[in-house]
């Protein structure tokens, strides 16, 4: 399998390539400058594996939440990408990725993924690692002050989560408030990477879970961001 993955959803923007399970990535912490980047990422990665476009079996992208227009230039860029090279997209969870970077990287099976989401909230996941490597979410995404998150288990007294996240650099003391001896350590420096995101797309792929696209489209979690769909950015695919 031959899969592209770009997540541009945080200050962090990456690009990741899969091939047949090895993975390639550019990645740069850089806000506001991920429609510079992101083409020159995919373009560096492409060429170096001697591969066109066309050449892959399809396209992923961290589909939100995350910042508004992070989102937007993720969604546009894959959605532009698909059409031209007429490729299916797996959208991903920005906050699966992330959880499942600190499982790869730290080997904690269970994370509470949390992205700052301004305004005094928080983009928030709890996930368990299933058997085969992936996370899976507990009951749903949401957006909320931190003080208000919901426990991840309310069963568990064991404790031993993991938090990952810009949100627990920015609202740590609330969060530790909330949560107490549930968590044993947190991580605030931590972004969604696009080789995380490879990880969920590809099995997502084998599943048949691609979709067309204009079926591709961003999640943004708050009500009040009334998401109207314009005109796909002009891309120019990366040479063949």
């Amino acid at each position: 399998m031959k899969l592209l993955a770009i997540d541009t959803s945080t200050d962090a923007c990456s690009a990741a390539l899969w091939l047949d399970g090895e993975v390639r990535q550019r990645y740069q912490v850089a806000p506001r400058e991920h429609g510079q980047l992101i083409l020159p990422m995919i373009e560096s990665l492409l060429a170096e594996a001697g591969l066109a476009l066309t050449q892959l079996d399809t396209l992923a992208f961290g589909r939100g939440p995350g910042g508004f227009t992070g989102v937007r230039i993720a969604n546009s860029v894959i959605q532009g990408l698909a059409f031209g090279a007429n490729l299916p997209v797996v959208p991903i969870s920005s906050l699966a990725a992330l959880a499942q970077g600190a499982y790869a990287e730290m080997g904690t099976p269970r994370v509470l993924a949390a992205i700052d989401a301004r305004i005094g909230e928080v983009y928030w996941g709890a996930y368990l690692t299933a058997e085969n490597g992936l996370v899976t979410l507990v009951d749903q995404e949401i957006v909320c002050p931190p003080q208000d998150v919901p426990l991840p288990l309310a069963d568990d007294v064991s404790g031993d989560w993991f938090g990952a996240g810009n949100g627990w650099h920015t609202y740590a003391q609330p969060l530790k408030a909330r949560l107490g001896e549930a968590v044993t350590a947190w991580d605030g420096q931590r972004y969604p990477q696009a080789q995380h995101l490879c990880t969920h797309a590809a099995d997502a792929f084998q599943r048949g879970l691609a979709v067309s696209a204009e079926q591709a489209l961003p999640v943004y979690l708050r009500d009040e961001v009334a998401w109207k769909k314009q005109p796909l950015l002009v891309i120019t695919p990366p040479p063949k």
